[in-house]
């Protein structure tokens, strides 16, 4: 089965002093280009980047890459405008990759985790995984959800639409503290990049 990957690249990350979280670094590459390879390798089809306030220094930062660039013109109304730009660019017949770049440190071995759980689950249609109790991402969805997705408010957070697919929203359980590390200030972020070295999760 094919499954896009759908990677939001972040608005002005402000609370990082202006830098775009995705040219930040995650290993031996910036968050967003390691997102991009890391799907790339796994045979997602299409790999869609959605850039927003950045777009010309991230779209360059992904050049040689075979992947699609979507700029998000209204960004500014939140990550689900972003997001529904990029669904656009996406078959309808696939299962899509949720990947915002905030969560930048997650270890390849989820995404094998929540395509298997995927492939032996028929009815479950938004894969979720979560590290000690808490959700994070990135997520897997059915092409069911795309038009739900698409009908939400720009401004409406995605997380909205969940009660509405009760029983069929399935949290997977890995051990991969990427999964929560969403961190927003350079202190934060420069301890977590030393804290995933360290466990070998960023080559």
């Amino acid at each position: 089965m094919t499954t896009a990957a759908l990677i939001v690249s972040g608005g002005e990350s402000s609370r990082l002093g202006g830098y775009p979280r995705a040219l930040r670094p995650a290993g031996e590459r910036t968050a967003v280009r390691r997102l991009a390879e890391i799907c790339l390798v796994d045979g997602f089809d299409p790999v869609v980047v959605v850039v927003e306030a950045h777009a010309a220094a991230i779209a360059h930062e992904l050049r040689g890459l075979d992947v699609s660039v979507v700029e998000a013109g209204d960004w500014r109304e939140g990550r689900t405008a972003s997001m529904q730009a990029g669904l656009a660019s996406i078959p309808d017949d696939r299962d899509i990759l949720f990947w915002p770049v905030d969560h930048s440190f997650v270890a390849p071995r989820t995404l094998d985790t929540l395509l298997a759980v995927r492939d032996s689950d028929l009815l479950g249609v938004w894969f979720i995984p979560t590290y000690e109790g808490q959700g994070g991402h990135p997520v897997l969805w059915r092409p069911s959800v795309r038009a739900d997705l698409l009908e939400l408010r720009p401004d409406a957070p995605i997380q909205a639409l969940l009660p509405e697919f009760g029983p069929q929203v399935r949290r997977v359980a890995v051990d991969d503290p990427g999964v929560v590390a969403d961190r927003d200030t350079p202190e934060s972020y420069r301890s977590a990049l030393e804290e995933f070295r360290s466990r070998g999760d960023l080559p």
